[in-house]
């Protein structure tokens, strides 16, 4: 399996918005999150989720190629459940199948809810400290608030068995914890 290192460095290769990069980091560290709270191997959700996006760059117009073409990239450096988690976790757009696994469901949530707490640390005073799950469940019932985020998706936790506050909360302190590299920390 390739190492954090290497994967951190084929994402900065085929990503150069630093956007992109914050959503692959603050993924990481939710995969992260979740691994450990679920009894997973933190370290193989954890790249999974920081490269999941790989191919963004290229696909952003081409829904259709999205996570396929990350796959292809990555054919041979993660294990195949990674795989599929990574081709399932776009499904509606590029047509594979549904996600079926704790991981495929982990990294759909996982990754989406990074738009909501990114975007409400960013209207807040101490941007992520002090945020709590009651604040983004009242964001996430504002449908002009991140309006791009898939409040179903985020909404699929319950299918790793998880009830939305809590996995908020992981999903809050696991952002937090590289709040300073993602520009989320206090000024």
């Amino acid at each position: 399996m390739i190492t954090r290192d290497e994967a951190f460095a084929l994402l900065k290769a085929h990503n150069s918005e630093i956007s992109l990069i914050n959503h692959a980091l603050e993924s990481e560290a939710v995969l992260r999150g979740l691994a450990r709270k679920l009894g997973k191997d933190e370290e193989l959700w954890g790249i999974t989720g920081l490269l999941h996006d790989l191919d963004y760059a290229v696909t952003k117009e081409l829904h259709d190629r999205h996570g396929l073409d990350t796959v292809k990239l990555l054919d041979g450096k993660l294990p195949a459940e990674a795989l599929d988690a990574i081709r399932r976790h776009a499904a509606e757009m590029n047509g594979a199948e549904a996600p079926q696994t704790d991981f495929d469901y982990a990294l759909r949530c996982g990754e989406t809810v990074t738009g909501m707490v990114h975007a409400g640390a960013l209207v807040r005073p101490t941007k992520i400290e002090g945020m709590n799950p009651k604040s983004l469940k009242k964001k996430m019932k504002d449908k002009a608030f991140a309006a791009s985020v898939n409040r179903d998706c985020i909404r699929e936790c319950d299918k790793i068995g998880l009830e939305l506050g809590e996995f908020l909360q992981i999903a809050i302190d696991s952002v937090s914890g590289i709040a300073s590299e993602v520009g989320l920390a206090e000024d």
